[in-house]
C-alpha cells in the first residue's frame, strides 16, 4: 500500500511559483521579502542553482528573468521588494508575488504598482499561505528609451 505525504505549504507555495514563472534550472531567478532565504534555500534543494537573493547578488543588471516576492509582508513591504527587485529583472521578465491574506484587499495597488514597471497580471492562485499574483513583462527596455 503507498502511503500519501501531506506536501506541506511551503512546498505547494514552491511549486505555484515555479509553474506560474514557467522557472527552470537553466533561469536565473531572484528572489526578495521576508521568506526570501527560507524560499532560497527550498529552491537549492531542487536543484535551481542559479537562483538569489537581493541580499546574496551583487550588482543588479537586469540579468534575471525570473523575480519572486515571498513571506509574509505588509503591503508596504511588498511595494517595497517589488522597486527593489525591479533592476534585477530583465526586460522580458515574469514575477510572482505572495500576498499574505491579511493584504488580499491590497491586490488592486499591487497591480497598479507592477503596471508601473511595464507588467501585466497574468494568474492569480490561491494557495495555503495566501494569494500568488504572476505578471510579465514584454519589452520593458524599449519603453523605457521611448519615454
Amino acid at each position: 500500500m503507498v502511503q500519501l505525504h501531506p506536501v506541506s505549504d511551503r512546498e505547494q507555495l514552491v511549486d505555484t511559483m515555479i509553474g506560474l514563472t514557467q522557472l527552470t534550472q537553466l533561469h536565473r531567478a531572484i528572489i526578495a521579502g521576508s521568506g526570501s532565504m527560507e524560499f532560497y534555500l527550498a529552491l537549492r534543494r531542487r536543484g535551481f542553482v542559479r537562483a538569489a537573493t537581493t541580499l546574496t547578488c551583487r550588482l543588479a543588471r537586469g540579468q534575471h528573468p525570473v523575480g519572486l516576492i515571498v513571506g509574509h509582508n505588509s503591503l508596504q513591504a511588498i511595494e517595497a521588494a517589488i522597486t527593489e527587485l525591479s533592476p534585477f529583472l530583465g526586460a522580458s521578465a515574469a514575477i510572482a508575488v505572495l500576498i499574505d491574506c491579511r493584504e488580499i484587499g491590497a491586490g488592486l495597488r499591487i497591480r497598479e504598482r507592477l503596471a508601473t514597471l511595464g507588467f501585466r497580471i497574468e494568474a492569480g492562485v490561491r494557495c495555503q499561505e495566501g494569494l500568488v499574483l504572476s505578471a510579465i513583462r514584454h519589452g520593458f527596455g524599449q519603453m523605457e528609451k521611448a519615454a
